[in-house]
């Protein structure tokens, strides 16, 4: 995933966007040969202890200022003594890293849409690790042997600096009709620069299993020369050199109140927008696969929900009952009336590998310098 201070820029050329989709369709075409134990029958209890003796776990795509992962890595350090280290990917590079062979760097945990979390199973690159609170999650956002499981939710908002822009849009129809330029990521490696895609796809007619209409939404923006290039990060939002991004809600919140919450607008948009989860995958080539199986289960205890709650992520466990502090920082009920949760992964995961593609053919090749 992309994170704050590094949102990467849109592909302009066509060798950048080859080898992307080169890297997403190498991952569809062949998985992983090596062994590591899949035993979903270790108690909590001989994982905590494995993890303390392995001391040391490596993260991909869960850096400290996306959804608060800070709080919860420094919580597994305090708690178990266990030092983190992380490197900041986009989904489809963190499957990517889960391919090389294992060594004492290898990546332990990752991140990842839900849809790459599918692919990972898929391709052989993960193990499973089902937690003790596995039953409180919802079937649609875990995988039923534990090889993935959603630890939150987002769902796509507009984030408008309200000095460049007066009238903050409210709706895809407004996205379309303004005179200022719109920031939304690499699509063709994040997941939520591909799930911006289904949702204008959504609004507009489209499916899960067509993203066509989202493909020529953004061909329209981006004849019209306002699809940006400029990364959606704090040095650039303080800048005043990003108009409107369209980012996941926890992000657009996180971002605005760390710079100037009255200059800074999050809407959900009214018409439709889109809710999706990010799982947590285990690499089968794990250096210290206990670690990784003791993240998980912090990651979806009670303590972790709340830390990504702080990070205006919502848990993926409805169960969690969090504080008033906490739940006053997030955008009020009403704001979702009509939003859609993606819940057939299986059928976006076949659809997401066309979309860098037709991003490049279709959409960059239009784009209006």
């Amino acid at each position: 995933m992309i994170n704050q201070n590094s949102f990467k820029k849109l592909r302009k050329c066509v060798v950048g966007c080859t080898a992307s989709v080169l890297l997403v369709s190498s991952l569809a075409a062949c998985g992983s040969s090596g062994t590591a134990s899949t035993d979903n029958n270790q108690s909590l209890s001989s994982i905590t202890k494995a993890a303390k003796k392995e001391g040391k776990i490596s993260s991909v795509g869960m850096p400290d200022a996306w959804a608060n992962w800070k709080d919860t890595w420094d919580d597994i350090t305090k708690k178990y003594g266990i030092k983190h280290t992380d490197t900041d990917m986009s989904s489809a590079e963190e499957l990517a890293k889960f391919q090389t062979p294992k060594s004492d760097s290898s990546a332990d945990i990752g991140d990842v849409g839900l849809n790459f979390g599918v692919l990972a199973k898929d391709k052989k690159l993960t193990i499973p690790y089902k937690t003790t609170t596995w039953k409180s999650i919802p079937s649609w956002a875990k995988d039923k042997d534990g090889y993935y499981a959603a630890s939150y939710t987002g769902t796509l908002a507009f984030l408008t600096d309200t000095k460049n822009v007066k009238n903050p849009p409210k709706t895809w129809d407004d996205l379309l009709n303004g005179d200022y330029k719109i920031s939304i990521g690499d699509v063709t490696k994040g997941a939520m620069s591909q799930m911006t895609v289904l949702a204008a796809a959504l609004a507009n007619g489209g499916s899960a299993s067509d993203i066509q209409p989202g493909i020529d939404f953004f061909k329209k923006i981006a004849k019209q020369g306002r699809l940006s290039t400029i990364d959606s990060s704090i040095p650039n939002l303080e800048k005043g050199e990003v108009d409107v991004a369209v980012i996941w809600d926890f992000l657009g919140l996180g971002y605005r109140d760390q710079i100037y919450k009255s200059r800074f607008a999050v809407s959900i948009p009214e018409d439709k927008s889109l809710m999706f989860g990010y799982s947590s995958i285990i690499n089968k080539n794990a250096a210290h696969p206990n670690a990784a199986k003791l993240a998980r289960e912090y990651i979806l205890s009670d303590e972790g929900q709340a830390n990504l709650a702080k990070g205006y992520a919502k848990p993926i466990r409805s169960d969690v009952k969090l504080p008033a502090s906490i739940k006053d920082k997030l955008l009020p009920e009403d704001e979702y009336k009509n939003v859609v949760p993606l819940q057939d992964v299986a059928t976006w995961t076949k659809t997401a590998e066309t979309l860098p593609q037709l991003w490049q053919q279709e959409v960059l090749a239009n784009a209006k310098q």
